[in-house]
């Protein structure tokens, strides 16, 4: 783990120590609109092995779990993970891990992959990587899914800007986003 993944890890870590739900996550109608859009974007599809980058405490993976065989849930924050473990109901179909993306991309094909408000955390390098290894990973009738804050943030990339850096970064087919006032979803495929 390099300098700026262990910052990060611990930087995460630090947060949901301090806050279990740092985002509101469980009560926020912003996050609950949100989910439900996001949802709504499987057009009721079903997925044998789907990926979810930045888990965080679990709430999006419980919904994308009703929605595939196998789910497996990364998040760099351990901290996280253990919240997301504790409230599972679905331990049977998830496999929670601690990872770091793009550096510890899982191996194997995945027909759904899911990066839902994390590809800002990134460096427009890492987003590139990313979008890179999505691709190389999402079976050839898979869907990419991308949801982004489309607010202010105080990061090196918001939100726009990683949607469209992460769609010119590999040879995507994109479909027309859903535009939100504070967010956007991306439906992407090889």
């Amino acid at each position: 783990m390099d300098e700026n993944e262990a910052e990060r890890a611990e930087t995460f870590d630090a947060l949901f120590a301090d806050n279990p739900d740092p985002w509101n996550f469980e009560n926020s109608v912003y996050e609950r609109d949100k989910r439900a859009a996001t949802i709504a974007a499987l057009q009721d599809a079903r997925f044998s092995n789907a990926l979810e980058i930045g888990c965080a405490t679990g709430v999006l993976t419980r919904d994308l779990a009703a929605h595939s065989d196998a789910l497996l849930a990364l998040d760099v924050s351990e901290q996280a993970l253990a919240i997301a473990r504790s409230k599972s109901v679905t331990n049977d179909t998830v496999v929670y891990r601690r990872a770091e993306a793009p550096r510890d991309w899982p191996e194997g094909s995945f027909d759904l992959i899911v990066l839902s408000e994390v590809l800002y955390f990134l460096s427009a390098e890492e987003i590139a990587i990313v979008s890179r290894r999505a691709h190389e990973t999402l079976a050839a009738d898979g869907l990419c899914l991308l949801v982004n804050w489309t607010g202010p943030n105080d990061l090196l990339v918001g939100g726009e800007e990683a949607a469209l850096l992460f769609s010119r970064s590999a040879p995507w087919r994109s479909e027309e986003p859903r535009i939100e006032a504070s967010y956007r979803i991306d439906r992407l495929r090889r």
